[in-house]
């Protein structure tokens, strides 16, 4: 069965799954708690304070509200969340590592509550942020804004990655090829690859029911990435700097659901968001 086989099942089976209302609250449910972990977060990330730190309160967060961190064991990895900051593109592991004046750092949440999954990303400034720092923020967000308002039923993902790509593009940055987002729900990453870069009319059709992130990685310098030698951190090989943002959709009958939307309006930080 290809990944563009539209099935209504729940396992990793490569089939694009169709999901009906009971989806679609339990999606809520779980995008509002990741969105809430990252909103309880966003007083904390301060110069001086570590990234094991910061993952030791996401992680307290998600078992104190009866849920699972979704990343904690998975694939081997120790941790809750996953926080990269400047040239770390994704995946940074959490640390003793304190956090610098002027440094970006994207955290990147799962949780799981009843089965569902809810991701969620988003980019934190510690103390006084350069312009251009603030200025690839600002892309990375726009960016993957016009990458949502593209979803409807009966526009395809390539739609959704050439809106990303082509204003990236044109504020002279780059989108990261290496990784993707992907279909989610009671499976943690599913079909499809969500590709944040792409021609208009090409891969498949979006249908209502369908789960995924949108989560483009957008870089200063080249969109050339390398994974160190601990698996998972991957970095900017020309060592430019780096941001994501992520949301967990759910496309409905006339375009798309958030479900990772800040109950606090967080999700872009003021500090991030200033001229």
């Amino acid at each position: 069965m290809s990944d563009t086989d539209y099935i209504d099942a729940e396992v990793r089976d490569g089939a694009i799954k169709i999901h009906g209302p009971e989806g679609f609250e339990g999606m809520r449910v779980a995008g509002r708690l990741a969105a809430e972990c990252l909103d309880m977060l966003t007083p904390h990330v301060q110069p001086g304070v570590s990234t094991a730190e910061l993952d030791r309160l996401a992680r307290e967060f998600i078992l104190d509200h009866g849920a699972l961190p979704a990343c904690l064991f998975y694939k081997g990895y120790s941790h809750t969340v996953c926080i990269s900051p400047n040239h770390v593109v994704c995946h940074g592991i959490p640390s003793d590592r304190p956090l610098r004046e002027g440094d970006i750092a994207n955290i990147d949440v799962t949780v799981i509550v009843d089965g569902w999954h809810g991701d969620h990303s988003r980019m934190y400034g510690v103390g006084r942020v350069s312009t251009r720092a603030r200025r690839l923020v600002d892309v990375t967000y726009e960016g993957m804004k016009r990458g949502l308002e593209a979803i409807k039923p009966g526009a395809t993902l390539g739609d959704v990655g050439h809106a990303i790509q082509s204003y990236v593009e044109s504020q002279r940055c780059s989108v990261v090829r290496d990784f993707c987002g992907h279909g989610l729900g009671r499976v943690f990453h599913d079909a499809p690859n969500i590709l944040h870069f792409g021609q208009k009319g090409q891969g498949p059709v979006l249908k209502p029911g369908m789960f995924f992130t949108v989560e483009p990685m957008v870089n200063t310098g080249k969109p050339q990435v390398k994974v160190l030698n601990d698996g998972w951190t991957a970095v900017t090989r020309d060592k430019s700097l780096s941001a994501q943002c992520e949301h967990s959709i759910g496309v409905t009958e006339t375009g798309y659901e958030v479900f990772t939307a800040s109950p606090k309006g967080l999700f872009q930080p003021a500090i991030l968001a200033e001229a």
